[in-house]
């Protein structure tokens, strides 16, 4: 025999167990695929046309958003991100893999920027001046900062002081 207390718990989580699972995503394991630049793809930021300038770009797809936030270098990516103007959620974020990616010209060639390598410090030059060069394979990394300077991270160890959009320039205090 049930008591009334039983039947009552019995009665509650059953409605819990009901509205954690009305929570759960439409589509569970949905996968999100990264957008392809074209010509007239722009940078967020400033409007730079992305085909027109070498280096790695990044895109962000934030929550509910149908189409991804583009940026014409990796730096900008991980200066929203870090130091995000405004907390939104994000879904995923990409990044060139420049092991496999021309530098000139780079096209295609997207990866999850959460399981890249990155080399920050190097002598190459993105879009905007100094970049962190995004890699999925770290031998690559290592081999590019081998040859061209810096240190390979991984994205949770890149800070904020390294997405600097000073481009190496010093900012005009004199106003």
């Amino acid at each position: 025999m049930t008591s009334p207390r039983m039947a009552l718990m019995g009665l509650i989580l059953s409605a819990v167990a009901f509205t954690f699972s009305a929570c759960q995503p439409a589509h569970p394991g949905l996968q999100h695929v990264p957008t392809d630049i074209d010509a007239s793809t722009t940078c967020s930021l400033d409007g730079m046309t992305l085909a027109d300038y070498p280096g790695p770009k990044a895109q962000i797809l934030y929550a509910g958003q149908a189409k991804p936030t583009f940026f014409c270098d990796t730096v900008e990516m991980f200066h929203a991100v870090l130091r995000p103007e405004q907390v939104k959620a994000i879904d995923a974020v990409f990044v060139q893999d420049m092991g496999q990616a021309d530098w000139v010209k780079p096209q295609g060639r997207w990866i999850d920027a959460k399981t890249a390598f990155y080399v920050h410090g190097s002598k190459r030059a993105g879009s905007m001046g100094p970049t962190i060069v995004s890699f999925a394979v770290k031998a690559n990394a290592d081999k590019f900062a081998s040859e061209n300077g810096g240190k390979v991270f991984k994205f949770a160890d890149i800070t904020p002081e390294m997405a600097d959009l000073c481009g190496g320039g010093m900012p005009d205090s004199k106003m």
